[in-house]
């Protein structure tokens, strides 16, 4: 199995490579990784121009010898090449399955609203690096390799799903790329935010009318919350509660998922 691995957002770290390989090969002998040298290019923030970026994206995504693209980290700027990106993805690219989290949910909510190949909200192959990066990195490769379940969000339960990193989520709200979510249940994360902007942010997904139809909402992991001067004074728990009250849907309580090592696969739809 071929898998391609690109960086559409902020340059990666080489440091990644050679371990999450080497895993790979004695994990998942079958598997060859490919790591497309766009991933180390730089452009000032980016992994490469957005020209450059667009372009080894749909070369990878539009060859048929590649089996799957999995995503080498986010950071930011994977929104800016969506409009070169997705009118110009060919048949094999339909037939993938795209797996990232966090800047790479513009990505998979693109790829979804167009119905093109499998987007999936899980680890990426820089989260090898991470503690016990190993076990993270695995439930995404089980998944392209074998389709292996267990990796999945354990909370999933039959309905569709999608998850997404809270501020893309808002950056994506009243833009052409966010997909039809109505009876989907909305699996949410957030990392290295004040308390203040998650609640903002919230207000901004409570208040979105094209979200007035999902099933439910999930909080997954808020990490890194960022000290508030003064303190904040509410908790996630009641901060999620109320804004789903104020949008008219059930809070379906926590899920694993999230910038952290205990990150779990959300395939768009149904698993």
């Amino acid at each position: 199995m071929k898998i391609g691995i690109l960086a559409p957002s902020s340059i990666g770290n080489p440091a990644a490579e050679a371990p999450v390989s080497a895993f790979a090969a004695i994990a998942y002998p079958d598997v060859d990784l490919i790591f497309h040298p766009q991933c180390y290019e730089q452009d000032g923030h980016f992994a490469g121009s957005d020209e450059r970026r667009a372009s080894a994206f749909l070369e990878f995504a539009n060859d048929s010898a590649i089996d799957a693209i999995w995503f080498l980290r986010g950071g930011y700027g994977s929104n800016r090449i969506l409009s070169r990106v997705m009118p110009n993805l060919n048949g094999a690219a339909g037939h993938k399955t795209y797996i990232g989290y966090s800047d790479l949910g513009f990505v998979l909510a693109a790829l979804y609203a167009r119905r093109i190949g499998r987007p999936v909200h899980g680890p990426m192959a820089s989260d090898i690096r991470r503690q016990h990066g190993d076990v993270t990195v695995a439930r995404s490769l089980g998944w392209l390799t074998s389709g292996d379940r267990q990796g999945l969000e354990p909370g999933l339960d039959g309905r569709p799903a999608a998850a997404f990193n809270l501020s893309i989520l808002a950056a994506l709200i009243g833009t052409p790329w966010l997909p039809d979510l109505t009876d989907h249940v909305l699996i949410i994360e957030e990392v290295s935010e004040h308390l203040y902007a998650v609640d903002r942010m919230l207000f901004t997904m409570a208040n979105a009318t094209q979200l007035k139809g999902v099933a439910g909402v999930r909080l997954g992991a808020v990490s890194n919350v960022q000290e508030n001067e003064p303190e904040w004074g509410e908790t996630l728990e009641f901060m999620i509660q109320r804004w789903c009250g104020e949008m008219g849907v059930p809070y379906l309580g926590r899920a694993r998922i999230g910038h952290t090592q205990d990150n779990h696969l959300v395939p768009f739809g149904i698993a």
